[in-house]
């Protein structure tokens, strides 16, 4: 049986969809499992071993991809999160079991509509996701591996000795990505993540680096003024989102907003704390990782600016505890 996942947006969604990939998998090892995204999660979707084809939605004629899913030949899809080009795209396809939540106007396209209200936000994203693999599979197994993505040893240590041997790092990293994006809409400015940073520093047993993707060479610049003289590295990422998250494997915590570095990192099983908007579209109920609660360490951003001062002391007593463990 060849069955397809759709999930199109962007990287933290998608990453949310990954445990339902990995149980379809583990499921039946014998069905083929493939999975239809947006060009910037190929890379990451083909690094997983348990998706077995990629189909990339270039987001031009929608009759390119209704061609790339016929020649596919699937026997039944799930879409996770679904829009009128996609629901169409599987039509004309003439894919024969469509599964996607009841929404919109898409819903009229598929043969099986699931009632899901994710606005009420009954459960996290990814198990929402989840949910829907039972639809295909009743008594499917909804447990996954944590961490999900996993790296050879060798890999790893590759890269994180790489990346040691650049900076000359001799001691574990703790990791701080100001930028954000995707869904999250709550974060400390740059300046409250220079305060957190110094925090940070004064243990003289860890070293700190401050992360920034593809296009946030601006915000970079900024830290580096604004942390003159401390003891921070500065790190654009490079090599693409594999490279990036084998490399996230090897740090000790990881403190970032809810966006999609952080779904990252609680991918690969790294320690995170991570800031949340105190509201239930964007709070961690939502947006839970994949990863063990037990490293997970959310904090939702008051709007109140006196609630908001206590939570940021109180973040700075967290991360201070986090450090010294």
């Amino acid at each position: 049986m060849n069955i397809l996942v759709v999930r199109t947006d962007k990287l933290g969604d998608f990453i949310t969809a990954l445990p339902t990939l990995y149980v379809l998998k583990q499921h039946n090892p014998q069905d083929t499992i493939t999975v239809c995204v947006a060009p910037l999660n190929k890379e990451l979707a083909e690094a997983c071993d348990f998706i077995d084809e990629v189909i990339v939605d270039e987001g031009n004629s929608i009759f390119v991809l209704v061609k790339k899913l016929k020649n596919a030949s699937i026997d039944a899809s799930i879409t996770l999160f679904s829009n009128t080009r996609v629901a169409l795209a599987q039509f004309l396809a003439g894919i024969p079991k469509r599964i996607a939540p009841a929404t919109k106007i898409a819903q009229l396209f598929y043969t099986d509509r699931i009632t899901q209200r994710r606005s009420q936000v009954r459960m996290a994203e990814f198990e929402y996701n989840l949910e829907l693999g039972q639809v295909l599979f009743p008594d499917i197994n909804l447990a996954f591996q944590k961490p999900l993505l996993q790296f050879d040893d060798e890999v790893i240590e590759q890269s994180y000795r790489t990346f040691c041997d650049k900076y000359a790092i001799t001691r574990p990293v703790v990791a701080f990505h100001p930028g954000f994006g995707g869904s999250s809409d709550a974060n400390w400015t740059l300046d409250e993540y220079i305060e957190l940073v110094k925090v940070a520093e004064k243990n003289s047993g860890i070293q700190v680096v401050m992360t920034f993707g593809p296009g946030e060479e601006e915000l970079r610049r900024e830290a580096v003024e604004k942390a003159a003289g401390m003891d921070v590295i500065f790190y654009q990422s490079q090599g693409g989102i594999t490279a990036f998250a084998a490399l996230l494997a090897s740090f000790k915590l990881f403190v970032s907003t809810s966006t999609g570095t952080y779904h990252l990192a609680a991918l690969v099983g790294t320690p995170t704390m991570t800031f949340f908007a105190d509201s239930l579209f964007a709070s961690v109920k939502r947006w839970k990782a994949v990863s063990r609660e037990a490293i997970q360490h959310p904090f939702m951003i008051p709007q109140d600016k006196v609630e908001r001062q206590k939570k940021y002391d109180e973040v700075k007593k967290t991360l201070k505890q986090l450090i010294d463990n």
